[in-house]
């Protein structure tokens, strides 16, 4: 049979007598209570034995830990009450990081193109990667790249040369979602790290390009966002190598590389799924500007892809 979440009776049914029973609606959730007090007064070795019992992941900082514990129970124990399904919001999350055309110091006038599009698609069901896409996109207005991009990124003259422009490779990334059945038969949301793939680089890139913003790409997941809200902790914990040490995790690849950094993203998110956290939509462009999306509106997957009219 499935294993339960309980610290131990004898750890919460001596306390329960403490509160006063119109504390909670509903009994289960001055259970939880109490149990998450036990949780912050473990030690960091206490949390990690007690998720490896329960057979859970046992990498990361304390605060990590803590977290994990007390989603783990909650869920079990709402579960047995037939609260919640334990499902995730979406099918699929499609996780992107760009790689685009730069400069040292970045001037302010540079126009940034995109020359770099992964997709990383997350099953939220078995928890894994599965599936890949990735091509380089060749830049328009400054087609020579410089020193500095080449260094940072690893992408060469050579191959942004060979590349298809931006318009081209688009559809190439629509036609691989709907083959994946994304926004007909599964439901989805993208994913990035940070606010910038979207409301400024895509953003930019489709004026370039003379082509409408893509209607799946108006909403996404800001993950940074997410892990903050999730595991309360400061914007400046949030960039990608820091989630992932204190996740317990290294970063795997090459930094700066478009699907390398997207793989990597993509491990985060599944590490937050798998603590409990329900990733869903949290930013939006509307009329080229940024925008929050409130947790209270429906939840909502992005549509079926289409590729976007040129612009008159």
């Amino acid at each position: 049979g499935r294993q339960h979440c309980r610290i131990s009776d004898q750890e919460t049914n001596g306390k329960t007598s403490a509160a006063s029973s119109n504390d909670f609606s509903d009994p289960i959730y001055k259970e939880i209570a109490i149990t998450n007090g036990y949780i912050n007064r473990m030690t960091r070795e206490e949390l990690r034995s007690k998720l490896a019992e329960f057979k859970l992941e046992t990498r990361g900082v304390k605060d990590v830990l803590k977290k994990r514990l007390k989603n783990y129970y909650k869920k079990q124990k709402l579960m047995q009450k037939d609260h919640i399904s334990g499902d995730s919001c979406y099918d699929y999350i499609c996780v992107v990081d760009f790689e685009a055309t730069c400069e040292e110091g970045n001037p302010p006038e540079f126009v940034h193109e995109i020359i770099e599009f992964p997709v990383v698609l997350v099953n939220t069901r078995t928890l894994e990667i599965e599936d890949t896409f990735q091509q380089y996109v060749k830049p328009e207005i400054n087609p020579k790249l410089s020193d500095f991009c080449i260094s940072l990124t690893g992408i060469t003259q050579d191959v942004v040369d060979k590349a298809d422009i931006f318009p081209r490779v688009l559809q190439n990334v629509v036609e691989w979602m709907r083959q994946r059945e994304l926004g007909t038969k599964y439901s989805y949301s993208m994913l990035t790290d940070g606010s910038w793939d979207m409301s400024k680089f895509l953003n930019i890139q489709c004026r370039i390009s003379r082509i409408k913003y893509p209607s799946f790409a108006k909403k996404w997941i800001n993950i940074r966002k997410s892990y903050g809200n999730f595991y309360k902790v400061p914007r400046n914990q949030t960039k990608l190598t820091i989630m992932l040490e204190n996740l317990g995790m290294n970063y795997d690849g090459r930094p700066h590389s478009g699907l390398d950094d997207s793989k990597n993203i993509a491990r985060i998110a599944i590490r937050m799924l798998q603590d409990g956290c329900d990733l869903r939509v949290n930013e939006r462009i509307h009329g080229g500007q940024l925008m929050t999306v409130s947790s209270s509106v429906p939840l909502e997957g992005a549509p079926a892809p289409q590729m976007p009219r040129y612009r008159n």
